[in-house]
């Protein structure tokens, strides 16, 4: 993984990314990585825990494709988070170690 940064919100990680080149958004393109995960690798992983409401914790997620296409996964730890893609970002976290 690449030198990390640590950034004060989520907002100002996902500016920061998007002027590093990380434009797409994989919230809404997840079937891109679900389909072929073994083309994509995480490079930046940045988490937030809230610290009056445990609702407000999330994971910003910057991952680049062996294509070069470079975006963002916003993961939140609520209970209604989506199970799968939790499941498919932490196998790629760990075969980007």
């Amino acid at each position: 993984m690449n030198k990390m940064y640590h950034y004060a919100t989520v907002s100002k990680a996902l500016d920061e990314l998007h002027e590093k080149g990380f434009t797409c958004d994989f919230n809404i393109n997840s079937d891109m990585i679900k389909k072929n995960p073994e083309k994509f690798e995480i490079v930046h992983v940045y988490r937030y825990e809230g610290e009056s409401d445990p609702g407000d914790e999330a994971v910003v997620y910057g991952i680049k494709s062996t294509t070069g296409k470079k975006g963002v996964y916003v993961a939140g730890f609520s209970a209604d988070s989506d199970q799968e893609t939790e499941k498919f970002l932490f196998a790629l976290s760990i075969k980007g170690r």
